[in-house]
């Protein structure tokens, strides 16, 4: 019997229903298992993730775990380095760092340096005299400073004079924390009054002081005494200090005196002009009684009893690329000298003593340039004048003596003109050649040449160019 033909198409369609279902499944399926392969792909790549910071993690921390322990291991031994170096100072507490500065010299002087004297003015008693002719050891130092405590600091220099013997050039303590910008200094050192007067001679721009130094204060101030400075909490510099002595040395005079013979005040300004320059100006006035201040006149004793003071003005002006000095740099420094002194002056004490009124007013100044030109090469030139001023004698005024007894009081301004080059190898050493014509004496006038050497040995401050 023939079916129909839709009997027909209703079985192909019984028959197709059931696999194309089959099939569907089959996809989604596969797109399952796809889903969770791609899943389980990118939960395995978190986790390798995560593993590999909790393996860095773990990795820092414990480096720095080790940094720790280093570190403190090295604290450790820092502190038992710092126990042994304060032990091993403790040990060393009686020896302290030592310098030495040792110079010589050669001097070729057309004049005998036995008759030196610088006309018009009493005689200082000073080494202002140019030294022997030929070659020779010029003055040598020997410097022990240390710190004795947070409070204290100790300085003692001896100095080592060419023909033998040993004298205390400064030997003082200086205070270490005061605040608000107090120094307090005692023993014997150097007078800040001036400029060029608180700097050793182995820091000077040349050989010898300047004419005023030698005629007004013996070549440099020195005295035993304290001093105290303060200096202001400001850009501008500003210090201002006084100083109380013996009085031992010109221009006092050493006796048995209790309390303070001499006395100083000193102030100073300074700063910078942009980067390359600097100034510092400054007023000194200096103020001692001398008793009996002897010196020897044309073969007769003459004594100074009575007053003297001294102003001192001074300035320095400075100048250096960029405020570098090591490759150029050039130095302008003068001072200016006024000294006035009343009293009795006594003719002849060791024969026939005949005292009289004393008066003098004087001055004298310096000028002095001094430039590098290269890192170790500098040139420099400085003149220097005294002007004996008015003097007046009693026993000239009353007729009853010459002028003539008098012959260092005559009128006379010495002068003297200075020229010179140097050379530093180093830092601690220089070589140094000047010539100079000298004018102190009122009937000769002296042509020097000096050659010098400067080494210093061992640990020594710095000094200001």
């Amino acid at each position: 019997m023939q079916r129909p033909a839709w009997a027909l198409v209703a079985a192909a369609l019984a028959c197709i229903t059931p696999a194309a279902a089959r099939a569907d499944e089959a996809a989604d399926l596969a797109q399952i298992r796809q889903q969770i392969q791609q899943m389980k792909q990118e939960y395995e790549t978190r986790i390798r993730a995560l593993e590999q910071r909790l393996s860095d993690a773990e990795a820092k921390a414990g480096k720095a775990e080790q940094q720790a322990s280093d570190a403190k291991q090295d604290a450790t031994q820092a502190q038992a380095s710092a126990r042994q170096v304060a032990q091993q100072q403790r040990g060393n507490a009686f020896n302290p760092p030592i310098s030495m500065i040792l110079q010589g010299r050669y001097a070729n002087l057309s004049q005998d340096p036995a008759t030196y004297r610088i006309g018009g003015f009493i005689p200082s008693g000073g080494q202002v005299d140019p030294g022997k002719r030929g070659m020779g050891l010029a003055e040598s130092e020997v410097v022990f400073s240390a710190t004795a405590d947070p409070y204290f600091s100790g300085t003692l220099i001896a100095s080592l004079a060419p023909d033998g013997g040993i004298d205390v050039e400064n030997g003082y303590l200086e205070t270490n924390s005061l605040s608000d910008g107090w120094t307090l200094k005692a023993g014997r050192f150097f007078s800040k009054i001036g400029y060029q007067n608180e700097q050793h001679s182995h820091a000077w721009d040349f050989i010898d002081a300047p004419l005023p130094y030698r005629a007004f204060v013996g070549g440099q101030l020195a005295d035993d005494g304290v001093q105290a400075k303060w200096v202001a909490p400001t850009d501008l510099l500003v210090e201002l200090g006084a100083e109380a002595g013996r009085g031992r040395s010109f221009p006092g005079n050493d006796r048995d005196k209790n309390g303070a013979a001499l006395g100083t005040l000193f102030g100073h300004v300074g700063g910078d002009v942009g980067v390359s320059q600097s100034w510092r100006a400054g007023l000194s006035y200096l103020r001692t009684s001398p008793d009996g201040r002897a010196y020897d006149d044309g073969g007769v004793t003459d004594a100074f009893t009575g007053r003297s003071s001294l102003w001192l003005a001074d300035a320095v002006w400075k100048w250096a690329p960029n405020g570098n000095p090591y490759y150029r740099n050039f130095k302008l420094q003068g001072e200016y000298f006024r000294r006035t002194e009343n009293g009795t002056l006594t003719y002849d004490t060791a024969g026939a003593p005949l005292p009289g009124a004393y008066a003098s007013s004087q001055s004298g100044w310096y000028g002095q340039a001094v430039y590098q030109f290269l890192p170790r090469w500098r040139v420099g030139l400085r003149y220097d004048r005294l002007d004996p001023g008015n003097t007046s004698i009693g026993q000239v005024d009353a007729g009853l003596l010459p002028a003539s007894d008098f012959p260092l009081l005559a009128p006379y301004t010495p002068t003297l003109q200075t020229a010179m080059v140097d050379y530093s190898p180093s830092e601690f050493s220089r070589l140094r050649l000047q010539l100079a014509r000298d004018k102190s004496r009122p009937d000769a006038t002296d042509n020097q040449i000096f050659l010098q050497y400067i080494l210093s040995l061992g640990t020594h401050g710095a000094h200001t160019w």
